[in-house]
């Protein structure tokens, strides 16, 4: 375990990988060419699953205690609303969305990483590396110019769209741009009368207007500019869209940060090129419709990382490491897809597709169901990998999660410094022979099940990995026997 993983961007992406494998104890160094962590708001959203392992990593407390708690979502149309989603109703012990500029979570990811024992290296940029197969040589530029070698067990390219591990690896970034641009204004807001731990949606003829709260009084607004060409707007501008789509009486003031974009959907079909991986916006990007961009960055290094620590401390194979690729490709597909449906939604031009997308939300959402499958689809908290090589058994006739799904629990899962199962059984002889047999790879303390008549195996990151009905305890050898040495 000598030579250190190299994860290369300090975004939210890069500092939880880095994070989580200092917590596994996994020596690591995470560089960034910038001199200082970003200053603006960006990405704004932390859905309930990125919650949930931000407590099984330690750090939720100042997460929630540093956000806005969003409640709702509104859909409004011609001076009506159409439709209201609440969060209340999200599955988790985190019902809501966490609204926080993006220049606050890699503070708040910083200052955990630090208490892990480790520092960012800023002013530092990858300019080259050697896969060598047992290591990857690294060749870094520091601020001063000097230039430094580096012998990585692995290296993991964290940094973003435009990412230079992925350029340099010649990995194809497959996909599209949308015709259409947004701009995007991070502003004071008075004159909104809808609750303000609400994010609101606003459709009008010629596009649409959202708002999405920061802080009390402050809002992110996005609208759609059509075919125009990208540009930076002024407050005048934002102003003039909001009066034309908005509720009316609305004022702006004292904007924090101006700004444009437009959509790419694209992905990489392989996430792993030897001893090199790819993670967050390196891998994949898509519409912001949902904030799913970095909470899908954020998983992908909390699925990666338990894995990579346990094949650096040869407590299992290496083949552990290909699922990760396939398990967060099928979840970057899904998003991406859904995604896409969604901002298509948004941007439907003609006069009589829009008056039936009105009429089908509207109808739709009056359903309880809908509104809560909606709510829970976009916490995260119904990820899952039903085709992931790990999974093992089935739970035909139990009361709990299938392999692959999230385990919902009223304990604790994953925390600690190490990687390690946790067995969810009856007491009993079996178990712990179990335990003491792979005692490498299984907490030592064995879960009492909500059905007692069956045994879940649960992984590092909160997911299922082998079902198996009481007694049957040959399916969990077999599912720990495909991951140890």
């Amino acid at each position: 375990m000598s030579n250190p993983v190299l994860v290369v961007g300090a975004g939210p992406v890069g500092l939880t990988m880095a994070a989580e494998l200092a917590r596994y104890r996994v020596p690591v160094r995470l560089i960034d060419r910038m001199p200082a962590r970003t200053d603006q708001s960006r990405a704004l959203a932390v859905w309930s699953r990125t919650l949930e392992l931000l407590g099984v990593a330690g750090c939720a407390d100042a997460f929630v205690a540093a956000g806005l708690h969003a409640k709702a979502v509104g859909i409004h149309a011609g001076g009506k609303i159409l439709a209201r989603v609440t969060f209340d109703g999200i599955a988790s012990p985190f019902n809501y969305l966490l609204m926080i500029p993006q220049s606050e979570t890699e503070r708040l990811l910083e200052d955990h990483f630090r208490s892990l024992g480790g520092q960012v290296e800023r002013g530092t940029e990858l300019t080259g590396f050697v896969d060598g197969g047992h290591s990857v040589s690294c060749t870094l530029k520091h601020a001063g110019g000097e230039s430094e070698t580096v012998e990585a067990a692995w290296l993991i390219g964290c940094d973003g769209a435009h990412s230079t591990v992925r350029r340099m690896l010649g990995l194809q970034f497959e996909g599209d741009t949308l015709p259409t641009g947004f701009i995007v204004a991070d502003v004071h807001v008075t004159g909104l009368t809808m609750p303000p731990d609400e994010l609101a949606i606003f459709w009008h003829p010629e596009g649409a207007v959202m708002f999405f709260p920061v802080m009390p009084g402050r809002y992110r607004i996005i609208a759609d500019i059509g075919s125009a060409a990208l540009h930076v707007p002024d407050l005048k501008e934002v102003q003039a869209i909001v009066d034309r789509r908005g509720p009316g009486g609305v004022i702006l003031s004292d904007p924090v940060w101006l700004s444009d974009f437009g959509v790419n959907e694209r992905t990489v079909r392989d996430y792993r090129a030897g001893r090199v991986f790819l993670a967050g916006d390196a891998a994949h990007v898509h519409s912001p419709a949902g904030g799913q961009g970095m909470n899908m960055g954020m998983q992908d290094a909390f699925n990666l990382a338990w894995k990579l620590a346990l094949v650096i401390r040869q407590e299992a194979c290496p083949a552990l490491l290909d699922s990760y690729g396939i398990e967060r490709r099928a979840v970057a597909r899904q998003i991406l897809a859904q995604s896409g449906r969604m901002t298509r939604i948004v941007l439907l031009a003609s006069p009589l597709a829009q008056r039936l997308r009105g009429f089908v939300v509207r109808d739709l959402f009056k359903i309880p169901e809908v509104r809560r499958a909606v709510a829970n689809r976009l916490s995260g908290i119904m990820i899952a990998y039903p085709d992931s090589p790990l999974n093992m058994g089935c739970a035909t006739g139990l009361r709990g999660a299938w392999p692959g799904q999230r385990f919902d629990a009223d304990f604790t899962i994953g925390a600690g410094r190490l990687p390690r199962f946790t067995l969810v059984a009856t007491d009993d002889a079996e178990a712990q022979a179990m335990i003491a047999r792979h005692s490498a790879l299984l907490e030592p303390e064995i879960r009492q099940p909500l059905d007692g008549k069956g045994i879940w195996l649960v992984r590092p990151d909160g997911y299922v990995a082998a079902t198996a009905r009481s007694g049957n305890w040959p399916v969990i050898e077999k599912a720990l026997m495909r991951i140890a040495v």
